[in-house]
């Protein structure tokens, strides 16, 4: 125990007597020995000149949290951050925004925390920004090939000239790092202040941080990697992300991201939901021209097909740069899923040749019985199978491949029957069965696991629009054993609401956040 009239820590000294009796006197004494930030930016500005031109003004606060040297061959840039440090003050955040010149709404860094709810009391909070992965996710997705990883520094660059604004690489990246711009119609993220580097000055995030948290290493690449980076993160494998976070304390097993049981209804993507749902008709209608010989279904098709390509160019930021989403075909499923629809329009178009009497009649016979429905059914089919691995791609839990494929071709197959029965009155058992099996296959889960994500998600946040899409899915089913035709109207609202709630209530990998 310390002895009376002694102050004890905070102060850098074991204890400092109280002698003479000048209590106030003693006090601003003992307040000079704290080891604070602010003392030691102070202490540095009385002897360091501000006409020293050797180094930034600021580098001796900072210079050991970044490498003194340049990568080397299979080395990269990653940010380290130190959990101990990390106060979460968001000091970073501002000044990333500020360095940055982002807009009101837009942030490359944030700050959310981890915690325990059995009583340990644990919390942690958490900075992050772009991990500068090893494998990409976003880089691998984006159709117009406008993310690049630099060879010499493993920075993932974003070049905004190349975006058109798909936002495709938001759903691929597990980390929420790409941001949309509204203001600009394009994705931005972190660049790790690439410029600031190259000429030794620190990123913003990490001069800007009061306790030193955030620091660059210089690391190996090809490194082993499995375990999420933080609890409630994807598996490191998805993306080999490089961003490392150290800690003297063990993080608890039951720590999870203090937003994990949040419900968060995520972006509708409303031309993606008509784009979606009108192939997939479109798919459906051709097969069942194919079938029945129809020319008013081949007709139907290309116009639903029509309807349905061009409300996808209204989810764009930058429509007009919509002809270079090709260019990705090699690692994008977004970009083969763009060809293979364009194939199949192309194909569909062809198909109404012979109904065309300022045509057909110059066509050769060969030629006309080629030019059939059944043209269009295999690129149709490989659109609609491309469209499912745009979101089986992503990781996403709900989007799984059963789950995704069972929606989008199960819309295909009930366009097929619905478009036969309108035809033949003795398809409308085959119909009506299989609306019955996939509106069943949709709720039933939701009822064998109420508490489940999902189940939550359509019972507590979205329970009119959830209501709805039944309804309209059983008045669908009724109205098909009255008038098959107009039973077509209420099949694409209840497919339209379906796929609303695909979107709406998916559970989105991301970093911690609140």
């Amino acid at each position: 125990m310390p002895e009376a009239g002694t102050l004890v820590a905070p102060f850098r000294d074991e204890g400092i007597p109280l002698t003479g009796g000048n209590l106030i006197q003693t006090a601003l004494a003992a307040q000079a020995t704290l080891d604070t930030a602010v003392t030691r930016f102070s202490s540095w500005h009385e002897t360091h000149s501000e006409d020293d031109d050797s180094e930034p003004h600021q580098a001796r606060h900072y210079r050991h949290l970044i490498p003194t040297s340049k990568p080397q061959v299979r080395e990269q840039y990653a940010f380290e951050v130190q959990l101990d440090e990390c106060t979460g003050c968001k000091a970073c955040v501002t000044a990333c925004h500020s360095l940055n010149g982002l807009d009101e709404d837009e942030s490359w860094r944030d700050v959310g925390s981890i915690v325990t709810r059995d009583g340990s009391a644990y919390q942690q909070t958490i900075t992050t920004a772009c991990h500068h992965c090893e494998d990409p996710a976003c880089a691998n997705g984006c159709p117009v090939l406008a993310y690049e990883k630099d060879a010499d520094t493993g920075i993932v660059h974003h070049l905004d000239d190349q975006c058109i604004g798909c936002s495709y690489c938001m759903l691929k990246c597990p980390y929420e790092v790409p941001k949309f711009n509204k203001r600009l119609g394009i994705v931005r993220k972190c660049d790790m202040c690439t410029a600031r580097l190259a000429e030794g000055e620190a990123p913003a995030c990490v001069q800007a941080c009061p306790n030193g948290a955030i620091g660059i290493r210089i690391i190996r690449r090809d490194q082993p990697v499995d375990a999420p980076i933080v609890p409630g993160a994807v598996t490191s494998t998805y993306t080999r992300p490089t961003t490392s976070y150290v800690t003297k304390k063990a993080i608890p097993a039951v720590a999870a991201p203090a937003d994990a049981a949040q419900l968060r209804v995520e972006p509708t993507h409303m031309p993606l939901v008509v784009m979606l749902v009108l192939t997939q008709v479109a798919a459906g209608l051709f097969i069942a021209a194919g079938i029945a010989s129809s020319m008013p279904l081949t007709i139907a098709g290309n116009i639903l097909l029509q309807i349905g390509l061009a409300a996808s160019i209204l989810h764009l930021g930058q429509p007009l740069r919509a002809w270079r989403a090709f260019l990705g075909w090699r690692k994008s499923w977004l970009s083969r899923e763009i060809i293979v629809f364009s194939a199949f329009a192309g194909a569909g178009a062809a198909a109404l040749l012979p109904a065309l009497p300022f045509i057909a009649p110059y066509l050769p016979p060969s030629l006309l019985s080629f030019l059939s429905p059944w043209l269009a059914v295999p690129p149709a089919l490989l659109g609609v199978f491309c469209s499912v691995m745009v979101y089986v791609d992503t990781l996403r839990p709900d989007w799984r491949m059963s789950a995704t494929a069972g929606r989008f071709f199960g819309t295909t197959a009930i366009a097929t029957a619905c478009g036969l029965t309108i035809l033949d009155a003795r398809w409308t058992i085959f119909a009506g069965t299989l609306m019955l099996a996939k509106l069943l296959w949709s709720g039933l889960p939701l009822l064998k696991e109420p508490e489940s994500y999902a189940s939550r998600m359509h019972r507590d946040a979205l329970p009119t629009l959830t209501l709805g899409r039944f309804i309209l899915g059983a008045l669908a089913l009724m109205l098909l054993f009255v008038s098959p035709l107009d039973a077509m109207p209420f099949v694409l609202l209840a497919e339209l609401a379906e796929r609303t709630l695909y979107f709406k209530t998916v559970r989105a990998w991301r970093m911690p956040g609140l």
